[in-house]
């Protein structure tokens, strides 16, 4: 890293932006390493597949609390102090992970993990707060291409880490590299923050739920977004039971290779935001919910065909970042000053979805098998698109009306 450390006013820098894109995608890395060895996890501790299921599920939920209990803190104290204890406190969780005796601790300690992981939710309005505005777009997008990488690429690796040396390895691994992320965002994050002691922590929480009953764009945002991740989750959690069966029956480092297929629509994340810089961030997102919606054709063909199931992955997780990236764009613009509150809000309810959507495909699997897994990511995304047209017409309706200014909002005067 070759960046200095700036200060709070100096912009960000290439070497922070990398540093911070690639610490996101680290700590959010741990919640998906499971996905690939339910089937060794489940063996080890004599359960089923839907139980082992559970350690996603536990992962998407201990996400949502720690978004709804410890983002909104980054409006409250300073910053770069609250990212570091996040992730130091991620390594520990991980190191209980790695030793876990039976799948009950496995479980508490994956649900920690992942409570602390939203450290790298602190990273992402931080990056935001430091870009200049003509730029947001894209610095979002590329530290989300960070964290949406590590969340596929969390596969890959756990697939290849556990064939060396099972599947306990992979733990220890981000452990370490949780340990070194945590040392290189004190040395080079600038302090930021900190100037709302006169706001209690209740009257913080209290302040970020209010954001739902104020915002309206924030409603429908979240709402699209709750719907796209538990489409994208109900996919890759049936997507191991059905590659390690059937037709496939492939191994678990055969089938963390599916994470580099759907690298490659998150790789599409800083050109959305280079469209939302631009003015078309409404086309993005229509055009995501669309495509999310096709893409579940393909998924169904994909059950007998490869060719069709590696196009479908591409195409799903193409589409779920352009709908991810527009919506934090329109979002991020809101309230400056509340924009910790705002992500804690819009991203709580999007993992809410994340983990309906994994407990809803590990049951549908289990009784309908691929075609219902197929028809429950299809309505889904179906949903999608629905509540982005009734945005439209509800924010085209209320155009040119002023916006009411909510005193219960105000946490301190300005970041």
């Amino acid at each position: 890293m070759t960046a200095t450390r700036p200060h709070a006013d100096a912009g960000l820098s290439r070497g922070l932006l990398l540093l911070m894109s690639v610490a996101t995608g680290l700590a959010v890395a741990g919640n998906y390493f499971a996905q690939p060895l339910l089937d060794l996890i489940g063996r080890e501790f004599g359960v089923g597949p839907s139980q082992a299921a559970l350690v996603v599920t536990a992962a998407q939920a201990g996400y949502a609390l720690g978004l709804i209990l410890l983002v909104p803190l980054g409006d409250l104290v300073e910053r770069r102090r609250l990212a570091m204890s996040l992730y130091a406190a991620t390594a520990l969780f991980l190191l209980v992970s790695a030793t876990a005796p039976n799948g009950t601790v496995l479980l508490a300690s994956t649900a920690l993990t992942a409570l602390t992981s939203v450290g790298a939710q602190v990273v992402v309005p931080f990056a935001a707060t430091l870009a200049a505005p003509a730029e947001r777009g894209r610095v979002v997008g590329t530290v989300m291409t960070g964290l949406m990488l590590g969340l596929l690429l969390a596969r890959t690796a756990s697939g290849a880490l556990s064939e060396l040396g099972g599947w306990r390895t992979v733990y220890w691994v981000n452990a370490v590299l949780m340990v070194l992320m945590a040392v290189l965002l004190r040395t080079f994050l600038p302090r930021l923050g900190g100037d709302g002691a006169r706001q209690s922590y209740p009257g913080l929480l209290r302040s970020t739920v209010a954001m739902f009953r104020h915002e309206p764009l924030l409603r429908w945002r979240a709402g699209i977004g709750a719907l796209s991740l538990a489409s994208f989750s109900v996919l890759w959690t049936a997507l191991t039971f059905l590659l390690v069966q059937g037709a496939y029956g492939w191994s678990e480092s055969a089938i963390g290779l599916f994470g580099l297929v759907g690298a490659v629509g998150a790789l599409t994340a800083t050109v959305a935001g280079r469209l939302a810089d631009r003015g078309y961030v409404q086309r993005v997102t229509g055009a995501g919910t669309v495509l999310l919606v096709a893409s579940w054709a393909a998924i169904a063909a994909g059950e007998r065909s490869l060719l069709w199931l590696l196009a479908a992955v591409v195409v799903l997780d193409l589409a779920h970042q352009a709908v991810l990236n527009s919506s934090q764009n329109v979002i991020y613009a809101l309230r400056p000053e509340a924009r910790n509150r705002i992500n804690s809000a819009f991203m709580t309810t999007f993992f809410v979805g994340g983990a309906v959507g994994s407990a809803l495909a590990s049951v549908v699997w289990v009784h309908a098998g691929w075609t219902g897994v197929c028809a429950l990511g299809g309505a889904l995304s179906a949903g999608t698109v629905v509540l982005w047209v009734l945005e439209r017409i509800t924010v085209n309706r209320a155009a040119g009306k002023p916006a009411p200014v909510h005193q219960d909002l105000v946490l301190t005067k300005g970041e």
